[in-house]
């Protein structure tokens, strides 16, 4: 909402419930949608621009939510502004603070017609990161079409069918990036992660399949707890049966760069010409860390970086000052 505080209604002006309601819900939170195409600049000034607003109507909603609203008679009408004030407040506390939301991500790539992928995000409880939808899965699936055509050119035929893949993607959390290869490459892609998770990620496997299948993919989801035998998908207990293998922002643990690996070894076909794209956000020095161990657990296991790039952008999870322009570090793995 593009407006001066001072074009709001006051509570000093003691304005009607309708006036004050009308002006609560523009103040709702519309999730941005991370655009790799977007100047770091023009990322950061927005940012910076919007942070001061953001604080102005931090202080408008809380003289709202402190007052007694006396002069508004009915007393649900009062508690209606009350809930409406702070529910628009806990929106400013980051995705944590919201509830459940459903957003619709855009997609225009070179090789298919424009489409949109519907992501549903349950509220975000504990440690169910997986249920938000992360910046980093929307950067890498943007750049599926210029992968089919670089890295992955000797698997994929650009803008025509490729079913004849089977295509894995590990921790794939709500299904934005796995839903956008099944449709961008018009593959086989089987989305997989914690049975906590598995779901809502069938929820939207679901919700987008007729589209999916439309554009000529094929789509399915299952559970896959990396490093154990036990409560997984019957079709994984077959080994390195996927030629391709996708993960955006998997790491966030001490062990998971190395059950990462594992995974990675374990379902990836041992051919040669198999790939793994892996993208991981630099978001502090910690993040940075788990590349490292992840890239030297890859090693390990035969598995070695066959090129690396970097994407920027910015993502959703708080409204900190710190953390703006995010870099993304992706790399094609292959076996040795």
């Amino acid at each position: 909402m593009s407006a001066s505080i001072a074009d709001f209604p006051q509570v000093w002006q003691k304005p009607s419930s309708e006036e004050l309601l009308a002006c609560l819900k523009r103040l709702k939170v519309e999730l941005p949608i991370w655009n790799s195409k977007t100047p770091r600049k023009v990322i950061e000034e927005a940012y910076h621009n919007g942070a001061q607003f953001r604080r102005e109507v931090a202080t408008y909603l809380s003289s709202i939510i402190k007052s007694n609203l006396g002069w508004i008679l009915d007393e649900d009408e009062k508690e209606a502004l009350w809930e409406e004030a702070s529910r628009r407040l806990s929106e400013r506390c980051g995705r944590a603070g919201m509830g459940e939301i459903t957003r619709r991500w855009p997609f225009e790539t070179q090789t298919s017609t424009p489409f949109e992928l519907v992501i549903r995000e349950p509220p975000i409880t504990g440690d169910c990161l997986g249920l938000k939808t992360w910046g980093s899965s929307y950067l890498l699936a943007q750049s599926l079409d210029e992968i089919a055509e670089g890295p992955l050119s000797h698997l994929l035929n650009s803008g025509q069918s490729n079913q004849s893949f089977d295509v894995l993607e590990l921790g794939s959390g709500t299904g934005l990036l796995g839903l956008a290869a099944a449709i961008i490459w018009q593959a086989n892609v089987v989305l997989t992660d914690l049975p906590s998770i598995v779901p809502n990620l069938a929820h939207n496997v679901e919700i987008n399949r007729s589209n999916i299948e439309a554009a000529g993919g094929i789509v399915d989801s299952g559970t896959l707890i990396w490093g154990s035998e036990v409560d997984n998908t019957e079709r994984f207990s077959q080994k390195n049966q996927f030629k391709i293998i996708l993960a955006a922002d998997s790491l966030y643990d001490d062990e998971h760069p190395e059950l990462l690996a594992s995974a990675i070894d374990a379902h990836l076909a041992a051919d040669k010409d198999a790939r793994a794209i892996i993208m991981i956000p630099q978001r502090d020095q910690v993040t940075k860390r788990l590349v490292t161990q992840f890239r030297s657990a890859m090693t390990t296991s035969g598995l070695a970086v066959l090129e690396e790039h970097s994407l920027v952008g910015q993502d959703d999870w708080d409204e900190d000052d710190e953390g703006v322009g995010i870099t993304c570090w992706w790399a094609v793995f292959g076996r040795i």
